[in-house]
């Protein structure tokens, strides 16, 4: 069952340890069918080395039920599912403690916009949500999880912005594909390590200006990008 999307999730959740993502086990990637509403994700604590396509675990979007799978799924498994009912126009998830951003996670501080290289792949500051309640502690913490993220959200384009800050936890970053969820868990690494650096350098450095932002989003992103190869009609 979903054969291919297992071989992709598993791939991506290797890819978390080769791009410097992920230690031990901190971190998971799933994709989804819509066609199905099955999820795809990595099982809870399996070490990446001996991970497989088969180790993979298909869970149902709705009911959160096992349909597939011999191990049992990523804790964070309720946290992927209320994105995934949220964010319709995504189909892969990436979560990971990666040191930079989850430092900015840690200090519940969004990652300003510096440069260009920000603007290139999210349209503003990384924004961070609130920090979860007793209660929300206490009660469905990954289901929870979700919702604050989808709350803090609420005025913000998910596809311009396909990456968060969980307040005292670690990021997470979508896409519409799962490859494309692990790029943008990259790029948000990369911007967290490069801000974190720019403030060290100067500290008072101000945010870039919305135009040049908006240009270097706009040139890769949208109807009107140009940046990269077109196919071109014969």
């Amino acid at each position: 069952m979903l054969e291919r999307l297992k071989e992709q999730v598993c791939e991506a959740n290797v890819g978390l340890v080769r791009e410097g993502l992920v230690a031990l086990t901190w971190g998971n990637v799933s994709g989804i069918d819509r066609s199905t509403g099955m999820v795809v994700i990595k099982p809870s604590g399996v070490a990446y080395e001996r991970m497989k396509p088969s180790d993979m675990v298909v869970v149902a979007l709705e009911s959160g039920e096992i349909v597939e799978g011999d191990l049992a799924p990523s804790s964070d498994t309720p946290t992927h599912r209320e994105l995934y009912r949220s964010f319709a126009s995504i189909s892969g998830i990436a979560h990971s403690h990666s040191p930079f951003a989850t430092a900015w996670a840690q200090a519940r501080r969004e990652i300003p916009v510096f440069g260009t290289t920000h603007a290139d792949h999210f349209r503003g500051p990384i924004p961070v949500t609130r920090p979860m309640t007793k209660k929300e502690i206490g009660t469905d913490y990954e289901l929870n999880t979700g919702l604050v993220i989808v709350e803090r959200f609420k005025r913000l384009d998910y596809m311009m912005m396909p990456a968060v800050l969980v307040a005292n936890h670690a990021p997470f970053a979508w896409g519409e594909t799962v490859e494309k969820a692990v790029h943008n868990a990259v790029a948000l690494e990369q911007v967290a390590r490069m801000a974190i650096d720019t403030l060290q350098i100067n500290s008072k450095t101000p945010p870039m200006s919305k135009d040049l932002l908006d240009k270097h989003f706009f040139r890769k992103h949208g109807p009107t990008a140009y940046y990269g190869q077109k196919s071109r009609k014969k």
